[in-house]
């Protein structure tokens, strides 16, 4: 839901407080209303966290809340179900006095959506963001469908996506995964039931 008919610039969007908990995306110069999250996706964001610690991760590389600035038609800020940072990025956003990977920090390693209900939503996920993190740089995207059952996996090469999908009992094939050399396996099931 768009707050307000005034476009924003990156600038007033940091500015902008309202005294309230309320969560905002900026797209395209317009400010929105996130809805709070479903049960279910922060379960899996959360169960993803604990997995990718389990794995190695440090948890300071690992992000749930942390906005993202992408370019748009005008100015966008996304904010991610969860993110993977690099060690450059953690150290960027060390000093930052706002948890926001900006333009002129590194992009993250990982971002993970999980979609919610509605055309808009999986829009936002399937295309924009796509695409947004596509040219941010972001060496891989996860989209997380609870609806459609799967995960798709986006992962660059030479500046484009690549896409693999998974389902049901498929192990999730992904670059970062085969980097932590794995001590469990992950599949869709296990993210979507959350159970290791």
């Amino acid at each position: 839901m768009v707050v307000t008919s005034q476009i924003m610039s990156l600038e007033d969007y940091f500015n902008y407080d309202d005294d309230t908990e309320t969560r905002y995306e900026l797209e395209d110069g317009e400010l929105l209303i996130m809805p709070p999250e479903s049960d279910l996706n922060l379960r899996i964001a959360s169960f993803l966290f604990a997995y990718f610690v389990m794995q190695g991760v440090p948890s300071y590389r690992l992000r749930i809340g942390t906005e993202i600035v992408v370019t748009g038609t005008r100015v966008t800020v996304r904010l991610p179900d969860l993110m993977i940072l690099t060690e450059e990025l953690a150290t960027a956003l060390k000093s930052a006095s706002r948890s926001t990977v900006t333009m002129d920090m590194p992009p993250p390693q990982l971002v993970v959506e999980i979609v919610s209900p509605g055309k808009r939503n999986r829009d936002r996920d399937y295309r924009y963001k796509r695409s947004q993190y596509q040219a941010r740089g972001i060496s891989q995207y996860w989209i997380i469908d609870p609806i459609e059952q799967q995960i798709t996996v986006l992962s660059l090469v030479e500046g484009l996506y690549e896409e693999a999908i998974f389902k049901g009992d498929n192990v999730i094939a992904s670059p970062i995964l085969s980097a932590l050399n794995a001590t469990s396996q992950l599949t869709v099931t296990k993210v979507l039931q959350q159970r290791f």
